[in-house]
């Protein structure tokens, strides 16, 4: 009985630990369990707060530049720019020495002291300036104005080597003029030219060029205008010209001014100063006017401008009622008509009466004038489009057609263009 008792006792308590012992290794399994969904569930949750942060920051991040260029030597794209124009035009640029003989320099400074014993056989420098290679024949192109009056002309490249030139065809009325050298042994590099349509107000532009006799200098600016008239040493004008801040200065006049491809889009002539100091604005001949003087200047020694004979002036509307126009027309008023022009013998009308006027320096008291509204069928809203035109399109002989308003009703006008008088 008591042996009975005592096995019922083990079995009890096998079955007993044999339960305890499943309930610990549950709960440990429990317990492993939860804390692997508590580490997914964190990672998840970390996972899931980390993605947005990085999507925010990539939001915050303000994107890359856009890189125009990429100048060598960590320049910035200015600097590279103007390097360039000058490592590639400065060769191009010449300096052009005028010399006059003692004989000439009365004549030519009456009001300075010529010493009694000058030798009337010696040469002496009497104004310099600038100049650029046009070709490899030896053709050097600077401003008339730079050569005027001289008996001899030297030229000197960036290399410092010497040339005497010729001077072999000028123009007054475009301030242009071309020299020769002979080019043997000399190595020419001929400046690359540019197409004035390109040229736009804020382009940035280069000059390289000889100021106060300082060779080798480049400045730099931008295009501060287009289409201006600059006076010619004669009564007429040079149209289109180009207006720039880049400072010009004595010694300039003849060089080039230079688009940033390193390219001539003109040749500057005149300063706006009342010192002859650069004061932020400066004229060049623009690159159309270059391309149709300086090829016939090499031909012929001269160029013949296109000529109509008249003066005129832009119409504004404040002046309706002193010329007896609508105000909505546009164009120019012929002011008068030069006897034995083309103008006149095509029958242009000039005024035919005198008009009180309170504005005489935009409204002229004569009145009845033809308008001139249209050349070839390109609109005129200004007389300064006449004059482009002309410089632009024409030769002696071409003909053109002007329209015109006459007594408040259009028509056409043939003119056939004749030489530039001599003046």
């Amino acid at each position: 009985m008591k042996q009975s008792n005592s096995g019922v006792l083990w079995i009890v308590g096998g079955v007993m630990g044999l339960l305890l012992l499943g309930c610990m290794l549950t709960l440990v399994a429990s317990l492993f369990i939860v804390r692997s969904d508590r580490s997914v569930s964190t990672a998840r949750v970390q996972t899931s707060v980390a993605a947005p942060a990085r999507s925010v920051a990539l939001q915050a991040t303000p994107p890359p530049p856009v890189v125009i260029a990429t100048p060598e030597a960590g320049l910035d794209y200015e600097s590279a720019a103007l390097r360039n124009i000058y490592l590639q035009v400065n060769p191009s640029v010449v300096n052009v020495n005028v010399l006059g003989a003692g004989s000439s320099l009365t004549s030519l400074f009456p009001d300075a002291a010529v010493p009694h014993n000058l030798d009337p056989n010696d040469l002496f420098s009497i104004s310099s300036g600038s100049g650029f290679v046009w070709d490899t024949d030896g053709h050097i192109v600077t401003n008339n104005h730079v050569v005027e009056g001289a008996d001899e002309v030297q030229i000197t490249f960036a290399d410092q080597r010497v040339a005497i030139a010729q001077v072999v065809g000028v123009d007054v009325d475009s301030d242009l003029a071309v020299l020769k050298i002979d080019p043997e042994g000399y190595a020419l590099t001929p400046i690359r030219r540019g197409n004035l349509e390109d040229v736009f107000v804020g382009m940035r532009v280069a000059a390289i060029g000889n100021p106060f006799g300082l060779e080798g200098t480049l400045t730099a600016g931008i295009v501060s205008a287009l289409g201006r008239s600059i006076p010619a040493r004669t009564s007429f004008s040079i149209p289109d010209a180009i207006q720039t801040d880049a400072p010009i200065n004595p010694g300039n006049s003849g060089g080039p001014l230079l688009n940033e491809q390193g390219e001539l889009i003109g040749v500057n002539a005149q300063i706006r100063s009342e010192d002859r100091a650069n004061s932020g604005v400066g004229f060049a001949i623009p690159i159309s006017v270059v391309e149709r003087v300086v090829p016939s200047l090499i031909e012929i020694g001269r160029y013949d401008h296109a000529y109509i004979g008249i003066s005129a002036t832009t119409y504004s509307p404040v002046c309706a009622d002193v010329f007896g126009l609508p105000k909505e027309a546009r164009g120019a008023v012929v002011l008068s008509v030069i006897p034995r022009t083309p103008a006149a013998r095509a029958g242009i009308i000039g005024p035919v009466r005198e008009v009180e006027t309170k504005y005489p320096d935009i409204c002229p008291g004569e009145a009845g004038g033809d308008l001139i509204t249209a050349i070839d069928g390109q609109p005129v809203t200004s007389f300064d489009d006449v004059l482009v035109y002309l410089q632009r399109y024409t030769a002696p002989g071409t003909q053109i057609t002007l329209s015109v308003l006459r007594d408040g009703e259009p028509r056409d006008v043939n003119v056939t263009l004749a030489s530039r008088p001599m003046r």
